[in-house]
């Protein structure tokens, strides 16, 4: 996306008022020169919408998520990130809604100009944002939802149950795939420039309708089995009325412009050169770390550095040697032993990539470091690579979805014999595709061939929650279904488990409270419930998890 591009997006959105959905509008004037779906060029309102996905996709995949899943952890401003310390004024949806409303904007001008095109991308942008929607709180308004200007009955607006979401969802997809099913040709006005996800491309928005339904069925497959059965099997027995995104060549990647601080990589040192800023308050995961090199993993060196300055043990040295040299810094054992009392973890002596371990109480002195400043360069623990200083690049995209992740289903898919072929096929087919998408292709042969061979079932959800870095909110929704990888939290999390969804807003209880609160009453809670006051927890379980004992 071009400046001038940028220049367009930003002032379409400062000229929007935007009616959301849900509730407080009650005293909201009309605005006679409000921007509706009857006066918007619907190529504008595209651009906005995939931004606001994508940007979703990383706040939730490389931000909190990740470390919830336990790709990263940080070492400063870390509660909600390792800890989960969350509660009902951490998350809200507004924005997501928000994005909707402009959605709906597009898909509506799009039907009165008889636009198929944008009609098809909007279905596929509205599913995808409700999935999310519905995929981190459970029941949400979605059939009343986006309805505040027809009156005020809709200002607040019903939370329509989980399955109700799901079944809508996948209802727009296979309208979309119908939609998007022509030949390239047959569509108008179409502004390649300002679809910043596909460039215009009809076959691969098709593809991506297709590739979310067979997530959402998946994501279906241990509460409702039949009904995820016979989706699979309807879209993998199809392949010419249902195609796939199956070649990295067609991830469905938003790059970062990289002009601003706004349209750059959230971790970038340009615009935040703070010395104690966002990239160096985020440190690989060490859960990540040693699963990575227990693999001999090429991408471990993809996405983060080498340690500066291993760490060597110098046994029987007098107390107090501390020194560097050739590189490395050499302690005696009484150190390590004042270290290990008061930190409560081992040193890590591996002189390449050290990981941060869950949930710390005092990362920022882990491994030895004598930088003592919240978020700052730890000269003993890999930092990430160099890559996420950079506002862009072309390893720098929102990953939407991922060939990998569509090949991972269809391995797991024929684990349950839902797909025809090996599952080692498709399971050797997702890393090789994910090792494409890294720019680590030559090393498949190697990799495939050693230890991360295909053995057992349980090997795909592992090397699915690898590829999903960046990305890991996808990861979360895998383990809450399978409970894998087996993830513990660490000794400072809010609770002994991993959350489950994020809290229900306070803004949402106060001003929709008879249908926030119903929607309440319907969330199970679990053991690990706590001191929440209501069934609003992030451990409370929503529909999809109640009844499977996934994943506890």
């Amino acid at each position: 996306m071009n400046n001038a591009n940028n220049n367009k997006i930003a002032l379409l959105v400062l000229g929007l008022i935007l009616l959301v959905s849900c509730h407080g509008l009650e005293d909201l004037n009309e605005n006679p020169n409000q921007i509706g779906s009857e006066n918007v060029d619907p190529n504008l309102l595209l651009p906005t919408v995939i931004n606001g996905a994508g940007k979703a996709v990383v706040s939730l995949g490389f931000g909190d998520i990740a470390g919830v899943m336990q790709h990263t952890q940080k070492d400063g401003w870390s509660s909600g990130h390792n800890a989960y310390d969350w509660s009902n004024d951490s998350h809200s949806w507004n924005g997501y809604y928000t994005l909707l409303t402009n959605n709906k904007n597009m898909i509506e001008k799009a039907e009165a100009d008889e636009l198929e095109f944008h009609q098809g991308a909007g279905l596929v942008m509205k599913s995808f944002l409700f999935g999310l929607i519905t995929d981190l709180w459970g029941d949400a308004p979605y059939s009343e939802a986006l309805r505040g200007n027809e009156g005020a009955e809709f200002f607040d607006a019903v939370f329509d149950d989980q399955r109700s979401i799901y079944e809508g969802i996948l209802m727009d997809l296979e309208t979309a795939n119908s939609l998007l099913s022509k030949d390239q040709g047959s569509y108008f006005s179409i502004q390649a420039d300002q679809d910043i996800l596909f460039g215009g491309d009809v076959a691969k928005w098709r593809k991506f309708a297709n590739s979310l339904a067979l997530r959402y069925y998946m994501r279906l497959s241990v509460k409702e089995p039949a009904w995820a059965e016979q989706g699979i099997k309807k879209i993998l027995q199809n392949p010419q009325l249902y195609p796939l995104i199956i070649d990295a060549a067609d991830d469905a990647n938003m790059a970062y412009v990289g002009n601003t601080s706004v349209d750059s990589w959230p971790t970038n040192t340009k615009f935040d050169s703070d010395s104690q800023g966002s990239y160096f308050r985020i440190k690989m995961g060490a859960t990540l770390v040693d699963e990575l090199q227990a693999l001999n993993d090429p991408r471990l060196g993809v996405w983060a550095n080498q340690i500066d300055i291993p760490l060597v043990l110098d046994a029987g040295a007098p107390d107090g040697t501390d020194y560097v040299e050739d590189g490395e810094r050499h302690v005696s054992q009484d150190i390590v032993d004042a270290y290990e009392d008061i930190v409560g973890f081992p040193v890590d002596y591996d002189k390449e990539y050290v990981g941060l371990p869950t949930g710390m109480t005092f990362g920022i002195a882990y491994n030895l470091s004598e930088n003592l400043n919240q978020g700052a360069l730890n000269l003993h623990v890999s930092q990430l690579n160099d890559i996420y200083k950079e506002a862009s690049g072309d390893l720098l995209q929102a990953r939407l979805i991922s060939a990998a992740e569509v090949n991972f289903i269809k391995a797991e898919a024929a684990t349950k014999g839902w797909a025809n072929g090996a599952v080692s096929g498709y399971y050797n087919e997702a890393i090789k595709q994910s090792f494409n998408a890294w720019g680590v292709g030559d090393a498949y042969n190697d990799y495939i061939a050693g230890p991360a061979a295909y053995t057992e079932p349980d090997d795909i959800l592992k090397q699915k929650w690898i590829a999903n870095w960046s990305s890991a909110a996808e990861a979360w929704f895998d383990y809450r279904r399978t409970g894998i990888p087996d993830l513990q939290a660490g000794a400072a999390a809010k609770r002994p488990a991993l959350p489950l969804r994020f809290y229900y807003h306070i803004d949402e209880i106060d001003n929709n409270a008879t249908n926030a609160d119903a929607a309440i009453g319907r969330l199970e809670t679990t053991a690990f419930k706590g001191d929440d006051a209501t069934n609003n927890s992030a451990w409370s379980k929503m529909w999809l998890l109640q009844g499977t004992n996934k994943p506890y």
